[in-house]
């Protein structure tokens, strides 16, 4: 069955880009695109309707459902671009290595050791990753907890309706990365990093967007390579193409948005209106802190759609753009679960509990508002300046704190007190982030504080004319703001900058377009040889980022073993290694097929108890918020916290449950962001 499955599968992909050639024009980067939209624009609502089914487990359901989805594309396709004709896409691809051939003959010897640094440090961080994505399994802290947890529950349940998880991310995230993630693990014959195609397929729809917008803007070939390549070594970015995290998805969806959005801009063909309101739809109904990114869209939508030569032009592409928002809203953002929040909790994101801890309602009054959301644009600031990978190894580590060091004593001059106001923020600000969290969550890199964020600022200030950059510019500042004012501080805020990046790398075209920047112009040996240094910093940044990443080492490094030999346990579990003992003993006593029900808290690793067949049936009996409940009779074993089942609950702890091995007492662990809970195993049959 599962080489059916499969065959279904490279089907489906067939017919995805067929239809894609019914939308596109005869543009590789184009048919790409749309095919990745329409990949996703069928698996989503396929996914809704199968749960309301009941049918979330049913593989040939899923079959069915996407053929019948991609169909209807099809047909409405047809009917809205009639006359459009068919091209070849093996006609294009010989055509652009071709013209890629040519353009590389072409490049000065300059340019040509720049972007062989560049395509070279691509394909190793790409190979690399894509050994890392196939052959490790999901080890994020949100996966462990509520992502990939509550996906392997709906399979179970057979549908993605609300059911009351440990997590409250396992209830009220939005559902529509989940059904991707679960018809990408059941098609494939329940490979477990199938969970990670989509994710992984991300890092690189969105690679291709950025130099297909980069094109629609400057229309030269090298500086849209050079953006693109860019933009594959922003470590914030790079570093979720072996994850899970939803970062990097709403970063591809965003992404075929602007294009869009800025193919319109040239072509005025209204095709691409209705594309981006069906790409708004998708991303919106992905997560909800794309509400962050309205501001900057809309003005994007300002410079690109709605400046117009007369008011009937106007209102012509606004009811169209709007009717396209309108109905992939209906289908793609309403259903994945912001209504149904509403229903249970009374708000789109969900229990107030979640929203005092990472949402504006912590800050209080509003002028506290403005006080710390102004103290989070100079926190977040000051984190931009960091020779991020690099600084993974020790020697890059101080030699970062060298060129930090004018910046600290500006912050101490300035009075600001971003590290000593420690109120509101998720984890304390700090000059020098723990090597956790810069580790696993860096900003943009050198390409960041060195080339990007001055060049935005300039033109942002008109000192160097761009029409199109400074609404940019203005895109990224909306954003920022954003970020800033809309949480309390948080580490953790690098992969918020992801998307905003797309704003940003595009003032890398500034090097080859505007006359006083340009590095294509003769002699200025001194501003080539800065941005050759960059370059060469970068690359470097991207290769240690991947190979000395903490949490998916390729080789072993820091006195931790490689991800592709490490145990399973043990690599799910390296963020929290108080509890691995207590796992292994569980995953070492509970037999693979049985049901266990599990008294556990919002912070515990629950995917990791599924088992290495993600066979185990797990029960939530402490749900988020709801108080412990009784024991199923269909239950094997309890696996319990000793904080939620204990001497005065409402289920008593009895003297022959197991404690499993929990280290509650070792210095080493006192450091640790969330302590391990004291587990305990009991036997029911």
């Amino acid at each position: 069955m599962a080489i059916l499955y499969l065959l279904s599968f490279f089907l489906f992909i067939y017919s995805v880009g067929y239809t894609s050639k019914k939308i596109a024009q005869p543009s590789l980067t184009e048919w790409l695109i749309t095919s990745f939209i329409l990949f996703v624009g069928s698996i989503i609502p396929t996914g809704f309707v199968l749960s309301a089914l009941n049918l979330t487990a049913n593989v040939p359901a899923w079959i069915a459902g996407n053929f019948i989805t991609i169909g209807l594309h099809f047909a409405l396709w047809t009917k809205l671009l009639p006359n459009k004709p068919v091209f070849s896409v093996r006609a294009i691809i010989s055509n652009r290595l071709s013209t890629f051939k040519l353009w590389a003959r072409e490049l000065s010897p300059y340019l040509k050791f720049i972007f062989v640094m560049m395509f070279g440090t691509l394909a190793i961080i790409g190979i690399t990753n894509l050994i890392l994505v196939l052959f490790t399994v999901p080890n994020e802290w949100d996966s462990m907890t509520g992502h990939l947890n509550r996906a392997v529950r709906y399979i179970q349940r057979g549908t993605m309706e609300h059911f009351g998880g440990t997590n409250w991310n396992m209830d009220t995230y939005p559902k529509s990365v989940t059904a991707i993630q679960i018809y990408s693990y059941l098609i494939t014959g329940k490979v477990e990093n199938a969970f990670k195609l989509i994710h992984h397929l991300s890092f690189w729809i969105t690679l291709i967007s950025i130099f297909g917008i980069a094109q629609r803007i400057g229309r030269n070939l090298s500086a849209s390579f050079f953006c693109a390549l860019a933009y594959s070594m922003f470590l914030n970015f790079l570093m979720q193409a072996v994850t899970t995290e939803t970062d990097i998805v709403l970063t591809a969806y965003l992404s075929c948005l602007l294009y869009f959005i800025f193919t319109f801009y040239n072509t005025r063909d209204n095709r691409y209106l209705y594309l981006a309101g069906m790409a708004f739809g998708i991303v919106f109904g992905h997560k909800i802190t794309f509400a962050f990114l309205l501001p900057s869209v809309f003005v994007i939508m300002i410079y690109a759609v709605f400046i117009s030569p007369n008011l009937k032009v106007f209102f012509d592409r606004f009811i169209k753009l709007a009717i396209a928002i309108f109905l992939a809203v209906l289908i793609y953002t309403l259903p994945t679960g912001y209504v149904k929040n509403i229903q249970v909790f009374g708000h789109p994101i969900g229990p107030p509990t979640a929203l005092k801890h990472q949402s504006v309602e912590r800050f209080g009054t509003v002028r506290n508002l403005l006080k710390q959301g102004t103290r989070n644009v100079f926190r977040y600031s000051y984190e931009f300046f960091n020779l991020d990978g690099i600084r993974n190894a020790q020697w890059g580590y101080d030699l970062n704190t060298q060129i930090r060091k004018p910046i600290v004593v500006l912050e101490d001059k300035m009075h600001l007190r971003l590290d000593e106001e420690t109120t509101y923020a998720i984890v304390p600000f700090s000059f020098q982030r723990h090597f956790d969290n810069y580790n696993a969550n860096p900003y943009w890199g050198v390409f960041g504080f060195a080339l990007i964020l001055p060049l935005l600022l300039l033109v942002f200030l008109r000192i160097f004319s761009s029409r199109v950059h400074w609404f940019l510019a203005l895109a990224f500042v909306l954003d920022f703001i954003a970020i800033s004012y809309s949480a309390v501080y948080d580490p953790f805020k690098g992969r918020y900058f992801i998307e905003p990046g797309l704003f940003g790398v595009l003032f890398l075209l500034l090097l080859f377009s505007n006359h006083r920047l340009s590095i294509i112009k003769p002699r200025r040996r001194i501003w080539k040889g800065y941005v050759l240094m960059v370059v060469l910093l970068a690359c470097t940044s991207a290769i240690m980022a991947v190979y000395l990443n903490i949490r998916c080492l390729p080789f072993p490094a820091y006195g931790a073993g490689s991800a592709l030999k490490m145990d399973r346990i043990k690599y799910q579990t390296f963020a929290r290694p108080d509890i691995t003992k207590a796992y292994e003993t569980y995953d070492s006593i509970v037999p693979q097929d049985a049901v266990v029900a599990l008294a556990t808290i919002n912070d515990d690793f629950e995917y990791p108890l599924y088992g290495a067949k993600l066979s185990r049936r797990l029960i939530s009996i402490n749900p988020f918020e709801k108080g412990l409940q009784t024991i199923p009779k269909d239950a094997d074993y309890l696996f319990y916290d000793r904080s939620v089942v204990n001497d005065t609950s409402r289920i008593k702890a009895l003297p022959t449950d197991l404690r499993l091995g929990s280290d509650t007492i070792s210095a080493k662990y006192r450091g640790l962001a969330v302590k391990g809970e004291d587990y305990y195993l009991r036997k029911l049959k």
